[in-house]
């Protein structure tokens, strides 16, 4: 498993406080709202405040890519290497 998503996953559940998940239960290609992990928006936020404390990355709310950057663990890793310019 990829250190980076590894490390988004164990942020979800702290930040989130998903007690009940660990970070293997977490697939990095499914869903994170929806169907997927059930997230919502309000989780969203939370999770843009946690993300841009860690990694220093930043989300506008007028971004119409956000919705593509949370998609999965797999594409908020790939947005965070895209800022941080790490190579994916």
């Amino acid at each position: 498993m990829d250190n980076l998503n590894y490390e988004i996953k164990e942020l979800i559940i702290s930040a989130l406080e998903l007690e009940d998940i660990k970070p293997e239960n977490i697939v990095d290609s499914e869903p994170l709202f929806g169907e997927g992990l059930g997230l919502d928006s309000i989780d969203a936020l939370e999770l843009g405040v946690a993300l841009k404390k860690k990694f220093g990355v930043k989300f506008s709310a007028e971004n119409a890519d956000n919705k593509k950057h949370f998609a999965s663990v797999d594409a908020l890793a790939a947005y965070i290497k895209s800022c941080t310019g790490e190579s994916a």
